[in-house]
């Protein structure tokens, strides 16, 4: 399917991606009305759901593929 290298290479991304959104949050939290912003940060928060999602399923994955020696 993927191998190791592919695998950590795609949690590099995801694990920059997921910083740049919960900076994002921090921001729109920190407006002076950040009701207004209610839909990006709903947004925003079930993208970080998503992608630690993925980023669990990944590191699952390398440990896997990590303890069999694949």
């Amino acid at each position: 399917m993927y191998d190791e290298a592919e695998l950590v290479e795609a949690k590099r991304q995801i694990d920059s991606t997921l910083h740049k959104i919960r900076e994002v949050v921090k921001t729109f939290e920190a407006k002076k009305d950040p009701s207004r912003y209610k839909s990006q940060l709903t947004l925003a928060k079930r993208r970080l759901k998503a992608f630690g999602i993925a980023n669990q399923l990944i590191e699952d994955k390398l440990a896997e593929l990590r303890s069999t020696g694949n």
